[in-house]
């Protein structure tokens, strides 16, 4: 790949959010007055580099999300809506699929982390044309240790050496339409993220400085913490 014309971002939305507890998944919450989504769809709105968004919604919500989400908040750079899959790692597929090969560079974003910023948003994509695969994460602050099924102690890890991980991560889109291609072929295990697939195909992954405020959703805590960061902000 020699020019890098365009930018697409998938956005997987398609979880049920079963930890949050609610009636709802909890990409549909309330946060700041918008579902969580909008929120998140919103910062990548803002962003220059970013050429479209593909929205990935469970099913049943598609025509949900066309109405109710991108045309009331008058989200147009959403360019599709399409069906998840029943793991996180088919809903981006889907989206992948979706984005026709168009695009020279794509970006994959957690729906429910709503306080990502458009500034590192550009940052990772910037990045990732020069450096072909890139995530977001911070240093562990923690002592890391791995623990068997009985709950002992098995070892304890170099912290100076591991980072959490976060979104958003952006690839060569070649590049991730192999790695899952791959992982169809080869029946690999769900990964949690899509730079895990991009490292069985021997691709080197950069990892850039992600935020503190760059929280996933998952449980009632989480909700409070994100809106918490929103009015601080």
């Amino acid at each position: 790949m020699t020019s890098y014309n365009k930018t697409v971002a998938i956005i997987p939305a398609a979880g049920l959010g079963l930890r949050m507890g609610a009636d709802v998944p909890k990409q549909f919450l309330d946060i700041n007055g918008a579902p969580i989504m909008v929120t998140t769809l919103r910062a990548f709105h803002q962003c220059n580099l970013v050429d479209g968004i593909i929205l990935v919604v469970p099913a049943r919500s598609v025509d949900f999300c066309r109405d109710r989400i991108v045309k009331q908040y008058d989200l147009s750079r959403v360019i599709k809506v399409v069906p998840g899959g029943k793991r996180r790692q088919d809903s981006v597929r889907h989206g992948l699929e979706a984005t026709e090969g168009k695009y020279d560079i794509v970006v994959i974003h957690d729906a429910v982390r709503p306080l990502v910023s458009p500034l590192l948003i550009d940052t990772v994509i910037k990045e990732a044309r020069a450096s072909r695969a890139v995530i977001t994460g911070l240093p562990s602050k923690d002592t890391v240790k791995e623990v068997n099924d009985a709950g002992y102690v098995i070892r304890t890890h170099d912290r100076s050496h591991l980072w959490l991980i976060q979104t958003p991560q952006a690839f060569y889109y070649e590049d991730l339409l192999l790695a899952h291609q791959k992982a169809i072929e080869d029946n690999w295990e769900e990964s949690t993220d899509d730079a895990a697939l991009i490292e069985k195909i021997g691709i080197p992954v950069k990892v850039v400085m992600g935020a503190e405020s760059n929280i996933k959703v998952t449980t009632p805590h989480d909700l409070n913490l994100a809106r918490f960061f929103m009015r601080m902000q």
